[in-house]
């Protein structure tokens, strides 16, 4: 479809447009509270109506769902963005540079373009389905790391959560198996990673649609793969996803992140 370019370079401008916004309100925020250490700020209001504003302007047919209560279902459509305008609010509060823009788009139900915007190091992270991932408009691919042994893995943890956990069991399970295994605070940044060769492994039972999308386009089409933590199919409806480099290390995370 000629349209995919339009459809990205669209992405690209409410991503760097949201993360000016960030970055204009990254003193001056005042903070509520969603939930227990759920935070939303001023920000990610203003950053996704900056995004929805440049997007809905363009294709005002479009469905789109985001995290800050954005859904616009028009049954009609084959295309929905889905966005999150702070992929990282607890760090963005405490001033730790890992956060970032999530744009991704989905089109009758596939997920088909994937824009990632770092705002702290002005890096782009893009992808269309079938076309590779890119950084800052360079061609990106997965590690090359050919055992758990030696990859340096990610895991989200619940927010809140008592430690009883089965993803605090799993991360436990395969701390002494990786190279390294880290809690960051952003999945968006942390597939970004993985498609970049930063990271060999992300995995995540805890995640919404927005905080994964993007980012699962970018990853493999870097050349990685992403399942659900058992080796299902994905779904970006559901909580359960393990993005990696692709096999064995994949293979070897499936393993190791069973509960018995």
């Amino acid at each position: 479809m000629t349209e995919w370019k339009e459809f990205q370079d669209t992405g690209i401008a409410a991503a760097r447009e949201a993360g000016r916004v960030l970055q204009e309100w990254s003193k001056k925020f005042t903070i509520s509270e969603k939930s227990r250490k759920n935070l939303v700020t001023e920000a990610d209001v203003n950053a996704q109506d900056a995004i929805f504003r440049i997007i809905h302007d363009k294709y005002p047919d479009h469905s789109f769902l985001g995290e800050e209560d954005l859904a616009v279902e028009n049954a009609d459509s084959d295309f929905r963005w889905i966005i999150d305008p702070l992929d990282g609010t607890t760090n963005y509060v405490h001033q730790f540079p890992y956060y970032c823009v999530s744009i991704a788009l989905e089109y009758q139900g596939e997920l088909t373009v994937g824009v990632i915007f770092d705002p702290t190091r002005d890096e782009l992270f893009t992808a269309v389905r079938g076309e590779g991932a890119s950084l800052n408009g360079e061609p990106i691919n997965t590690s090359n790391a050919d055992q758990l042994y030696d990859a340096m893995c990610v895991a989200s943890l619940p927010v809140g959560g008592t430690g009883d956990e089965p993803q605090v069991k799993q991360f436990l399970n395969v701390f002494p198996k990786a190279r390294s295994v880290q809690r960051t605070g952003s999945a968006a940044l942390n597939l970004s990673y993985v498609a970049c060769g930063r990271l060999d492994a992300y995995w995540s039972g805890t995640l919404k649609p927005w905080d994964q999308a993007a980012g699962v386009v970018i990853v493999r089409e870097a050349g990685g793969q992403v399942t659900a933590i058992g080796g299902a199919d994905f779904d970006v409806q559901v909580a359960d996803m393990l993005a990696s480099n692709d096999v064995p290390v994949h293979k070897e995370l499936i393993d190791a992140l069973k509960l018995d």
